[in-house]
């Protein structure tokens, strides 16, 4: 079975309302909508995530996948996690981790910027 490459990972990111790709950092793809980011591709082994509202919540999943989730540098200790591509996290709950980071991210935009969502 195939598992989920970087470019799905792109791909299901910019499916989402109001998602964009940029490149803050040269060679750092990353996945944002406004001007927040929410996903961290990097060059495809893994994906940064907001998994978590603070630091204890995001250790959850880090305790849950040792060798596959760790915390992310720099901005770890507000709740972001990189998950390894191809490893011991099944590829539909690197999706949901996904979905869950855009939703957190667009509920911190101001209402005026969240992206228009058709129910």
């Amino acid at each position: 079975m195939a598992r989920l490459s970087g470019d799905d990972i792109l791909a299901h990111c910019l499916g989402k309302p109001g998602a964009w790709q940029d490149e803050p950092w040269e060679g750092d793809v990353v996945a944002k909508v406004g001007d927040k980011i929410f996903a961290f591709l990097g060059g495809g082994e893994g994906v940064g995530l907001k998994c978590g509202a603070n630091r204890d919540e995001a250790d959850e999943l880090v305790d849950t996948y040792p060798g596959d989730v760790s915390k992310m540098a720099y901005i770890g200790r507000s709740g972001w996690n990189t998950v390894r591509l191809g490893g011991s996290v099944p590829d539909d709950e690197i999706l949901e981790l996904i979905d869950a980071s855009y939703e957190t991210i667009v509920a911190k935009l101001p209402k005026s910027r969240r992206p228009k969502v058709d129910d």
